[in-house]
């Protein structure tokens, strides 16, 4: 197959959504190699996350040839380019498709992160809110298949814009090899001295703000033996102010650290060497950290109430995201349990293979070809 990926956040954007389409294009170029890949994107960024796009073997990158309206080019202007490239297939790696693919003969598969923006609309602007509705609506509604990466988002695909379900597949996402690979412990010293890392520390990673909670482990935090610390690691936004009023108000300055710009490729370290993950947020579409601190070998603690139970797995434990005496008790049961906290890894390491690149990669190229097949009916 000749397929086209819309690649704007792969080499723009360096957490969730391009994460999740550099992975997408990697996996499937290393695991289906007969396709062809076309990589499509406004602009262009070259450094030690995007630089295996350029050398792909099976793989061509295009970008606008415009100075100018290169959002025009993303929306349109680039179909003229999928057909000189004979593509059979384009892949809305986030949320949208070109206009009028289907008038060219091409197909489309888009990929639905989550509607969170329709659930919690108070935490979106009013502009961001206008805007995702038309474009992520237009692309339910004109692509030929969608690919939601949770059960929980193809429900909300289904409730909130009417869509078939028939038409929905549920592909999950894995997360980055680098969380697979062995760190010695000259590493995990390094890494912790680099960031000044406590002892005996639980561990969130995700951006400060309100809707990841972490509010609610400082909270927890309080009724928790004085040599737990608390590491939050994420790119900040005024709801810091709020945590660091929380942590002034309760005397915490001892016990949380909050590093705001940790390099990918030590984040491995810094899950590794914590006693657990706390995962509060109070909604996801997937939640990728989850499955990197199953892969990285520690317990997990999540909200109830979105999807993270399918990033989770059963193995792990999830309370009620405002309850911090639940979330309390949760923490403090691993802690007082070797036993449990053993098991719970042993079990979410097991649990995490099920999103191998391979059986992604798998599912990704079943969709493909039902997509092509469907419209040969």
């Amino acid at each position: 197959m000749r397929i086209g990926f819309e690649a704007k956040r792969a080499f723009l954007n360096f957490t969730g959504l391009g994460n999740y389409a550099r992975s997408v294009i990697q996996i499937l170029a290393n695991h289906y190699p007969a396709n062809q890949y076309f990589i499509y994107s406004p602009k262009l960024k070259k450094n030690n996350r995007t630089d295996f796009l350029y050398h792909l073997s099976n793989g061509t990158i295009r970008t606008s040839p415009f100075k100018l309206f290169k959002s025009y080019w993303r929306s349109k202007g680039i179909i003229s380019q999928l057909v000189k490239d004979k593509v059979e297939l384009f892949h809305g790696l986030s949320h949208e498709i070109p206009i009028g693919l289907n008038k060219k003969g091409i197909k489309s598969v888009v990929t639905i992160h989550d509607l969170i923006y329709i659930r919690f609309p108070h935490f979106f602007k009013p502009i961001d809110r206008f805007i995702y509705g038309i474009k992520f609506r237009s692309a339910c509604e004109n692509s030929d298949r969608i690919i939601a990466i949770s059960q929980q988002t193809k429900n909300d695909i289904v409730d909130f814009f009417g869509i078939d379900e028939r038409k929905i597949d549920v592909v999950y996402q894995g997360c980055d090899p680098i969380f697979n690979l062995p760190i010695s412990a000259a590493g995990l010293a390094q890494v912790r001295l680099n960031y000044q890392l406590p002892t005996n520390y639980l561990l969130c990673v995700g951006t400060l703000e309100n809707r990841k909670n972490q509010l609610v482990i400082l909270k927890a935090l309080v009724h928790l033996p004085e040599h737990i610390h608390l590491v939050l690691v994420g790119k900040s936004t005024p709801y810091e102010h709020v945590l660091r009023d929380f942590i002034l108000a309760n005397q915490l300055e001892d016990r949380v650290s909050i590093v705001s710009n940790v390099d990918f490729k030590d984040l491995p370290a810094i899950y590794q060497q914590a006693e657990m993950f706390v995962y509060p947020s109070l909604f996801e579409g997937f939640g990728i950290p989850i499955l990197e601190a199953l892969t990285s070998g520690i317990p997990v603690i999540a909200a109830k109430g979105s999807c993270l139970e399918e990033a989770g797995g059963p193995h792990s434990l999830y309370f009620q995201p405002h309850d911090e005496i639940e979330l309390t008790a949760s923490i403090a049961q691993i802690l007082a349990d070797k036993s449990l906290k053993n098991e719970m890894i042993k079990n979410g390491n097991e649990f995490a293979l099920k999103f191998s690149d391979e059986n992604i990669a798998k599912n990704l190229q079943e969709v493909y070809h039902k997509t092509i097949q469907d419209s040969n009916l």
